[in-house]
């Protein structure tokens, strides 16, 4: 694993990404995986490991702040239109004219708005427990914990609080639970805080009074595409799901018993499916 970052031109100037690099760059098309809201690269350090191992490049990014990335100084940027802009500025850099691309909640998102774009770079797409549509109920429920002002006193509490707010991740060990806090937190002189900038929850917090809809969006993709739900989500209803399979690109879907929003991509089950079909 190599740990890099690149700084963005033009009109975003001044942003700078941080990602993983894994496995071979001379083996094209690398697989891109993208995080969550509040979440990290690091999210993906099994499922990147185990792709690497079968050959693949992987490419683990830290959006916009979040983890190593920059902090934008306009809150009101923290947006899924402008992080696509990032990211294909991002692969453009990077010389990378065709992905896979794995999204994990926002990822996911992410990932529509770039799959519906013009001369899109994204060859196959693995929708992480997400939809072109999230109830409002839904976005009200990560915007009660999003919108806390958090210190933890030492590692453990913040782990607890991961525990509790991402019980949806399903099984992990305690080794998990532990490597992720380690990897969720940063120090502060207040104490240990997430490893995100708060002003994220400004944005969110006024797009969370509606829907999330972009049917519009996912009716243009044509590249394949395949959906991982966690049968207990809240996120991504089985309502959803039917309609998806019905527009766009008619996605194949796998639900998992047992798991809510999100799977955590870290079961040798998980990590199979998302391979296979791959190609892997």
């Amino acid at each position: 694993m190599q740990h890099k970052t690149i700084e963005l031109d033009g009109d975003f100037s001044g942003v700078t990404l941080s990602y993983l690099d894994r496995g071979d760059p001379g083996t094209p098309p690398p697989v891109v995986c993208i995080h969550g809201l509040t979440r990290n690269a690091r999210d993906f350090d099994t499922l990147a490991e185990a792709l690497a191992g079968r050959g693949r490049r992987v490419l683990a990014v830290d959006v916009a702040g979040r983890g190593g990335s920059s902090w934008l100084p306009d809150p009101s940027q923290y947006d899924v239109k402008v992080y696509a802009r990032h990211l294909r500025r991002f692969l453009e850099l990077l010389g990378l004219k065709e992905v896979d691309w794995v999204g994990t909640s926002m990822g996911g998102l992410i990932g529509i708005e770039i799959a519906s774009s013009e001369k899109s770079p994204i060859r196959r797409f693995v929708l992480n427990d997400i939809g072109p549509f999230v109830p409002q109920q839904a976005l009200a429920m990560i915007r009660a914990y999003l919108g806390l002002d958090l210190r933890f006193e030492d590692i453990a509490e913040l782990e607890a609080h991961l525990r509790y707010i991402h019980a949806g991740f399903g099984q992990l060990s305690d080794a998990e639970w532990r490597h992720m806090a380690v990897t969720s937190s940063r120090e502060t002189e207040e104490g240990l805080r997430l490893h995100y900038d708060p002003l994220i929850r400004e944005p969110f917090a006024e797009a969370a009074e509606h829907d999330i809809d972009m049917w519009r969006q996912w009716d243009r993709i044509t590249c394949p595409t395949f959906v991982l739900h966690g049968a207990d989500s809240p996120l991504l209803t089985r309502e959803t799901i039917e309609e998806m399979k019905r527009r766009g690109p008619e996605p194949e879907v796998v639900s998992l018993p047992g798991v809510g929003h999100a799977p955590a991509l870290n079961t040798q089950e998980q990590i199979g499916i998302v391979a296979r079909w791959l190609g892997l």
